[in-house]
């Protein structure tokens, strides 16, 4: 396994059919590369604790898309499709961990695919089954 520090964490949300960044400030946080047989990634993020009804809303998702830059900032972020695996309370912050798949697509690649699935008509649960069998 590999550890590296991760320094910034995005969602990406669908907000009136575009797909957009929502920036949460970690106070800290490590992503590790488990080098296992399905390529999965630990990310752990460590947060204010007024994060928690959102990332509870999104542990109840099945798998959400994240990106997150590495080590340093100037670095590209990588995405990944990702479930929330637990959340827990630390005093007045949280940890929040995701276990997830690297997308190896660019961010140009990955939104329009998204963009177009929406123009379909694709939401929820569907959306996210058909953005998988596409990438």
């Amino acid at each position: 396994m590999k550890t590296f520090k991760l320094i910034s964490l995005d969602v990406l949300e669908d907000q009136q059919e575009e797909i957009r960044p929502r920036n949460i400030p970690l106070l800290d946080g490590l992503i590790i590369n488990r080098e296992d047989d399905q390529n999965h990634w630990l990310l752990e993020a460590y947060l204010d604790k007024s994060y928690e009804v959102y990332f509870q809303t999104l542990k109840e998702e099945n798998e959400v898309m994240i990106q997150g830059k590495i080590t340093k900032e100037s670095n590209q972020p990588a995405t990944f499709m990702a479930s929330v695996i637990d959340i827990n309370k630390i005093g007045e912050h949280i940890n929040v961990l995701f276990l997830g798949t690297l997308v190896d697509r660019k961010k140009g690649e990955i939104e329009r695919t998204l963009k177009v699935l929406i123009e379909e008509g694709y939401q929820g649960d569907e959306l996210l089954e058909q953005f998988k069998d596409r990438m």
